[in-house]
């Protein structure tokens, strides 16, 4: 295994290839793999407003802010989906998604957290990279793929580079080698990407 030693607590505006460098390289296990092993949803940011985590991000990253009623219903609003790049009017149509998917983080060692850690990553709203609202169609299509398999439509790539990455680097987690090469692909072809990040301690 390739450790990221080098890697700093946090970066700003970090070159994508540089940060890149800064991520290990492993071989990956999903052995003993269960969604379960990651408390998500939690009550969110604010635990008295009726608003869970997906629902907090869900208002967020709202282009038109829907109304909100009692428990946390919404109803109305605008988003936009990145990974499809396509308009979505309807709160129940979308999905919150893990950038780096809870199995893929399984696999590249999250395996071995505590539990609250594992809690913590699965609701994590400290870093604007870490969870995104998006359509559910494309949020199935990815799955729990990592670059390697799956990628957004072309006009998002360079960004889920950045937020992929920044995410490996904020939770210490290693890439795989076909995973490497992909982000390797991306950072080349994305030379003005940058990224920053704030590692979450051990």
């Amino acid at each position: 295994m390739a450790t990221a030693a080098s890697a700093p607590e946090a970066a700003q505006d970090v070159p994508l290839f540089q940060a890149l460098e800064w991520i290990g390289e492993a071989a990956e296990s999903r052995d003993g793999y269960s969604r379960d092993l990651f408390k998500h949803w939690n009550k969110g940011l604010n635990p008295t407003d009726g608003c869970d985590t997906r629902k907090e991000v869900i208002l967020s990253e709202a282009k038109l802010a829907p109304e909100t009623g009692a428990r946390c219903a919404l109803s109305g609003g605008r988003w936009f989906s990145e990974y499809d790049q396509v308009w979505v009017t309807a709160a129940s149509s979308l999905d919150v998604d893990h950038m780096v998917p809870l199995a893929e983080a399984w696999d590249s060692g999250a395996s071995v957290w505590t539990a609250a850690r594992r809690e913590a990553y699965a609701n994590d709203q400290g870093a604007s990279a870490s969870l995104i609202a998006v359509s559910g169609s494309s949020n199935r299509s990815k799955s729990d793929k990592d670059p390697a398999d799956w990628l957004p439509v072309e006009g998002f790539r360079c960004e889920y580079a950045s937020a992929w990455v920044a995410t490996k680097l904020r939770w210490q987690l290693p890439a795989d080698p076909a995973e490497r090469d992909t982000l390797t692909r991306l950072a080349e072809a994305c030379p003005d990407t940058t990224v920053s990040y704030e590692q979450v301690p051990q």
